[in-house]
């Protein structure tokens, strides 16, 4: 518990810088919307037109006009993108940053298995991601419930869910990496993340690209998708699962037995 709490003292200002930012932008784009109805009919028609653009961000599939259609494409993207860059910046420095920062041989001399040290860091990512989307999920509600009549609260809360599953896989893959590189690994995070969220657009784009979606976490967050069906597409995060749980594996078999630094 010393150890979590440690962890979450020491990432206390990036935690809170990230989930202000987050939450100010996704409650801006809850108050703007009912300024911006009245343009939804226009705004909707020259999205249609877009081609490729319009297929990869789901908007052929969805009312943009509808709050949900508006909320899944605008503040989803949102969360997703922020959230996931997030994740994979906890996620890569939580082992990493012990020997990028010099710490290790300190942390490693207390009466304490490495086992133990991943499992406490492992559950200090959870703990941060939790946080984060806790606040905004609150933040976006609460904002909701004063701007917008009879709110899709179910709908919102499936997405709010779909996009904290998406940043707990890529921080659990990210965690992975993290027991296998020395240095400060946060730009390797940071690509990570964006190199999932352009496989899900390529995926979106044309249909010889499907497979890919079995590829990246955003597939099963898709706001379309879920707005359409109201559920979250299983076989995509049985997926996403099996990788998060690799990425944990391979973070205990390496670090319980890497040479450190």
């Amino acid at each position: 518990m010393t150890l979590i709490l440690h962890e979450l003292r020491k990432n206390r200002l990036s935690l809170l810088i990230w989930t202000f930012a987050l939450a100010f932008m996704l409650g801006v784009c809850v108050v703007i919307y009912p300024e911006m109805a009245g343009q939804m009919s226009e705004m909707e028609n020259m999205f249609a037109e877009m081609g490729a653009f319009t297929e990869a961000f789901g908007m052929d599939r969805i009312n943009f006009g509808e709050f949900k259609g508006y909320f899944g494409i605008e503040c989803g993207n949102t969360l997703g993108l922020g959230g996931v860059l997030f994740a994979a910046v906890v996620g890569i420095a939580a082992l990493s940053s012990e020997e990028s920062h010099k710490t290790a041989e300190f942390l490693l001399s207390h009466p304490i298995s490495r086992k133990k040290i991943i499992g406490l860091k492992l559950l200090s990512v959870i703990a941060q991601i939790v946080i984060l989307n806790a606040v905004i999920t609150a933040v976006v509600l609460l904002l909701t419930a004063v701007i917008i009549e009879n709110p899709p609260y179910k709908t919102m809360l499936l997405l709010f869910l779909a996009y904290f599953i998406l940043q707990l896989q890529t921080a659990f893959i990210c965690f992975g990496i993290s027991a296998f590189v020395k240095s400060n690994a946060i730009g390797l995070g940071i690509g990570v993340g964006f190199m999932f969220y352009m496989i899900n657009i390529l995926s979106n784009i044309t249909e010889d690209l499907k497979f890919l979606k079995y590829l990246t976490p955003f597939s099963y967050t898709d706001g379309a998708d879920i707005i359409s069906n109201n559920k979250i597409t299983a076989k995509y995060l049985v997926v996403g699962g099996v990788f998060a749980v690799i990425g944990i594996v391979l973070a205990f078999m390496k670090y319980t037995k890497k040479d450190i630094a």
